[in-house]
């Protein structure tokens, strides 16, 4: 199971991606447990066809059962990325509910777990343009599922786990908007 099933016509979308986790979440540091698994190639890459969100559903549950089955030294992680369906973030912020159903009628609960992303991703209690969403904002709608283990096992490497919110936020309001557009523009050095 690798992201070598990556259509001709999707490696822009994964070009994409693969530009945002490299310079906004590992550039950036947003999650110190990235770096690892993308640099030992462990992160599965999926493009979903979906225009529905039944079809999203569909890939999904696939993908979920595919990383449960998936040997961790060859994937670790994978990103379903949904071009083509939920670009509406509240729409996508409701969708999650049924993926999290999802994942607990296959009985992954416990072993697997999916984080979001989406391009405009907005934490309760901010404004839409606050610089503190930023830290979940993604080229495309992305559902990420994560094995429970190697959490555990990362948290274990890195104390402070708890503290990676707060940095995150200090780190992009340092930043700013314009500091945001240079960074991932390549243009900028922190």
């Amino acid at each position: 199971m690798t992201d070598q099933a990556v259509r001709p016509q999707d490696e822009r979308i994964v070009a994409d991606v693969r530009h945002w986790l490299t310079r906004a979440v590992i550039g950036l540091n947003l999650c110190p447990f990235a770096k690892s698994v993308h640099v030992k190639g462990q992160v599965r890459y999926v493009v979903s066809q979906a225009t529905r969100d039944e079809d999203v559903l569909d890939d999904l549950e696939r993908e979920l059962k595919g990383l449960a089955e998936a040997d961790p030294e060859q994937v670790d992680t994978t990103l379903l990325i949904v071009p083509h369906a939920l670009a509406d973030f509240l729409a996508y912020n409701d969708f999650l509910y049924f993926a999290d159903r999802l994942l607990g009628s296959l009985r992954l609960d416990g072993t697997l777990q999916i984080a979001s992303f989406h391009p405009e991703y907005q934490f309760e209690g901010t404004a839409p343009d606050d610089i503190e969403n930023y830290t979940n904002r993604a080229p495309y709608p992305i559902l990420h599922l994560l094995r429970e283990d190697s959490i555990a096992r990362a948290a274990e490497a890195f104390p402070e786990a708890e503290d990676i919110y707060e940095r995150n936020m200090e780190t992009l309001r340092a930043l700013g908007h314009a500091g945001w557009l240079k960074w991932m523009a390549g243009k900028s050095d922190l």
